[in-house]
């Protein structure tokens, strides 16, 4: 492996930054001051930039608790992305460029989100046949029923050609405002979520369907299990139930058997211990791709 792209997957800076680094004689290896950023190293070499030692690890595994307004990308030239946010200190508070969200939330959707670039483990964690629970808690405008929960595990048809699998679907609680919900766990539910939660409505089941949301309509909140993931599944699932119900709010709260870490602030995160990595690992292992 050349050394400046051992650096720069490591996420020390640019390559024309690695570059001038090596011409400065700031880089070294097993000792040896280099000059050449296509000097051959390995995995095994002792190599320091700027007398940091830099260690090569060859997957990286992060838990970020995504913020809402942040985009479910690796890179985008107008918005903020998920891979923006980590800047992990052990490489010299850069981002390794072949990071990469593992699926993805909506943008107004909050919780945990996997950040890698192990693309094997990533595909398998996704793939629908390896049964792999993603646990959602919401929000929801109208009062959720046993009908409705019915109707999630018999598999809920959102559209004329795609029907969900089956889903559970854990009644919490029903008959509270909106603005007594907000107040219990401070949210952002505000005119402006409303009116975008409107809009999106009208857009999925017609203006005269959409929900007309404000701080006095009743809500239910509910856990929701599912095992595929959809474009905007689970707002598609709750509006094609009865009753003009649409989704104001919605966090992931476990993928498999990783739980989010509740002392993660919305935009923190760490990296992923090697216990959660193997049990991640474990859950996949039995699976051909």
């Amino acid at each position: 492996m050349r050394l400046d792209k051992y650096l720069a997957d490591m996420g020390v800076g640019s390559r024309s930054d690695i570059k001038k680094a090596i011409r400065k004689c700031k880089v070294t290896v097993d000792g040896e001051v280099i000059r050449e950023a296509g000097f051959d190293v390995s995995s095994d070499s002792l190599i320091t930039f700027f007398g940091e030692e830099i260690r090569y690890e060859q997957y990286q595994y992060y838990m970020l608790n995504k913020p809402a307004g942040i985009i479910s990308a690796s890179e985008d030239k107008r918005q903020t992305t998920v891979v923006d946010l980590i800047r992990d200190d052990e490489f010299g508070g850069q981002t390794r460029k072949d990071l990469f969200p593992v699926g993805r939330l909506d943008k107004d959707t909050e919780g945990l989100l996997i950040i890698t670039n192990d693309g094997t483990l990533a595909h398998r964690l996704l793939a629908p046949k390896h049964h792999i629970d993603k646990v959602y808690y919401a929000v929801v405008s109208g009062e959720i029923d046993e009908e409705d929960r019915s109707k999630f595990k018999k598999g809920i048809r959102f559209d004329e050609h795609l029907t969900a699998m089956p889903a559970g679907l854990e009644i919490l609680s029903t008959g509270k405002s909106v603005k007594e919900i907000s107040d219990e766990l401070q949210l952002s539910l505000d005119s402006e979520r409303f009116e975008r939660v409107r809009l999106s409505g009208a857009a999925f089941k017609g203006a005269e369907e959409a929900a007309n949301v404000n701080s006095d309509t009743l809500c239910s909140e509910i856990k929701v299990t599912i095992q595929e993931g959809k474009f905007h599944q689970i707002k598609k699932m709750i509006r094609a139930l009865p009753g003009g119900k649409d989704v104001l709010y919605l966090k992931r709260m476990s993928m498999g058997c990783i739980e989010l870490d509740e002392s993660l602030a919305p935009g923190e995160y760490r990296s992923l211990t090697e216990e959660e990595i193997a049990v991640l690992k474990d859950a996949t292992s039995g699976a051909e791709d």
